[in-house]
């Protein structure tokens, strides 16, 4: 399925049904009085989040979304019924802005949240509201409202506990492959995602954790480069960043100098972003000289690399839990907490 993050529709609530003119004219009651009825109220256009759906495509395919309108009135007062709203569901994370002036609306971020996008209109009131001492049979009655009516732009920003970051081929797709049983295309050459991919990783115990293999990122990106520019703001909903670093680049360049370019990309896109806490894994340590290239970055980084190969899975238990940590640490920050992981976490399988 295609994923679709950006979309931009029209939105607009039912209209308020129409109030009427009648008259009470029943056995005994001859002359009972007005009786016309008030219209309904029109529908409303209403958003929610929802697990069902991961992406706008089907958002992007409407070019209006509108609710029903409301019913008019009825003789002996009777009201009109109401329209029913259009409830529309989007994927967490969606981002709601004005079209016209960018202004943000709405995030909505958490299971079942709801709002309204657009009011339905009023109804309008049956001649029954209007009668007085000296005009007792008016035959005024009023015209239902119409309904709100906006033109908004939908941003989609992927919400997972870790985001995979790194150039690109630095082994994201491999590495979520080899930890959860999504199958993300994985070929020698880059820019192979092309789409942010996430996936749950499942760490027994009824624990669990959602990682998301992001668009491989270049120099620039922050400016609008490659195909990053698009994708960094996936990752300001991360809670981890887990930066890959290929040991051995078959280009021959530095892993040290890669890290920092990446990380540079990070720090101009979002001081926010660049503060995020930080998994530094380098990746294909099967490769021949990996284990020594791994040492030399801890020594030019001054800081600890957690290597591992996701062919032979050497290394990929303690990066898991290293990355389980960080991820359980902020979960308590934000007060939600989780059993506290074990020292070696379970070896993980294809197909889990």
């Amino acid at each position: 399925m295609m994923f679709v993050d950006e979309c931009e529709i029209e939105v607009a609530g039912g209209r308020g049904g129409d109030g009427i003119v009648a008259f009470l004219r029943e056995k005994y009651r001859p002359r009972g009085g007005p009786g016309g009825g008030d219209g309904g109220l029109g529908g409303s256009v209403v958003f929610e989040a929802s697990d069902v759906v991961d992406t706008l495509l089907g958002l992007r395919r409407m070019a209006r979304i509108k609710a029903e309108n409301g019913k008019p009135g009825a003789n002996k007062n009777m009201s009109g019924r109401f329209g029913r709203d259009r409830v529309v569901r989007v994927p967490f994370g969606t981002i709601v802005r004005d079209a016209n002036n960018g202004a943000v609306l709405v995030e909505l971020t958490s299971p079942g949240q709801k709002w309204v996008a657009a009011k339905g209109g009023r109804g309008g009131r049956g001649n029954q509201h209007f009668a007085t001492p000296r005009n007792q049979a008016p035959r005024t009655a009023e015209p239902g409202r119409i309904g709100q009516k906006r033109r908004l732009r939908l941003e989609l920003k992927l919400i997972a506990d870790a985001g995979l970051v790194g150039l690109p081929n630095a082994g994201k797709s491999t590495l979520l492959a080899a930890v959860s049983a999504a199958r993300p295309k994985i070929a020698n050459y880059p820019f192979t995602t092309l789409t942010p991919a996430p996936a749950v990783v499942e760490l027994g115990d009824f624990r669990e954790m959602v990682i998301a293999d992001l668009p491989g990122l270049i120099e620039g990106a922050s400016a609008g480069v490659g195909l990053g520019a698009e994708f960094l703001r996936h990752v300001e909903r991360t809670s981890v960043i887990v930066h890959l670093v290929e040991l051995v680049p078959p280009d021959g360049s530095d892993p040290a100098e890669n890290y920092r370019t990446i990380r540079a990309e990070l720090e101009k896109y979002s001081a926010t972003l660049a503060g995020k806490p930080e998994v530094l894994a380098g990746s294909k340590l099967d490769v021949s000289g990996a284990k020594r290239a791994a040492k030399r970055l801890e020594r030019e980084l001054g800081r600890p690399v957690i290597a591992f190969s996701s062919a032979s899975r050497d290394g990929l238990d303690v990066l898991i839990g290293n990355v389980w940590n960080a991820v359980r640490a902020e979960r308590e920050k934000a007060g939600n907490p989780v059993p506290v992981a074990p020292t070696r976490v379970p070896p993980h399988k294809r197909g889990m």
